[in-house]
Formats: structure tokens, sequence, C-alpha cells
């Protein structure tokens, strides 16, 4: 595990007791068998979703990309907000709301 991926069970300690799983080049953040977080290049990105895009996108908090071939693939997860990272009760609050929409997307996908 990378020092960022260590430091991040620190961040979060307050919302409960995260892991990491390697994937990608980077690390998937799970709670509870869900994964609500990736890090990439030590950034770490949380899961949104339609509900909660818009937050994310009016701090100007960008997307997660990569590109594939010739094409830029977006994928449903945004760049934290640096306050987290300093704040317990935001890191909470911001881990909650990216599990609620992980917990809703593995639902959604398991009943389809």
């Amino acid at each position: 595990m990378s020092e960022f991926v260590d430091y991040l069970q620190e961040v979060f300690e307050p919302f409960g007791n995260i892991y990491a799983r390697k994937m990608f080049g980077g690390y998937g953040i799970y709670f509870d068998g869900v994964m609500f977080g990736l890090v990439a290049n030590d950034t770490l990105y949380l899961k949104a979703d339609a509900s909660t895009a818009n937050d994310f996108e009016s701090r100007n908090l960008s997307q997660f990309e990569y590109k594939k071939g010739n094409k830029i693939i977006k994928m449903s997860y945004y760049l934290a907000p640096e306050e987290i990272f300093d704040d317990p009760e935001k890191a909470t609050i911001w881990a909650k709301r990216a599990y609620e929409v992980a917990f809703r997307a593995k639902q959604k996908h398991k009943n389809s």
C-alpha cells in the first residue's frame, strides 16, 4: 500500500474501518464490501451519481477519466474535496454520501 492509501484510514477513521485493494495501477477504497473511493496517482476520487455529481462540479472537482485507445473514458468518481483531509466531520459526510451512492449502484446491479 502507498503511504497515501494508509493515510486514508486515518482520514476516514470517524466514518469507519475502510480498506484498500489494488486495482488497475491504483486502489479501490472499500467500506463494508462496497467500493466508494478510488485512488490513482495518490489522488482520491469519491463515487458519485446524478444525485451528488453537482456537489463536486460546483466545487470544480474533476471527474476521474482515463484514456483507452483513442477514447477518453469517464468514470463515476470525482476528485475528493481538499477539506476532508483536515476535517474529520467533513470526511465522514463525504464518505457517507459516496458510500450510499456506491451501495445503491451495487444493489441496482445485483437486481438487474
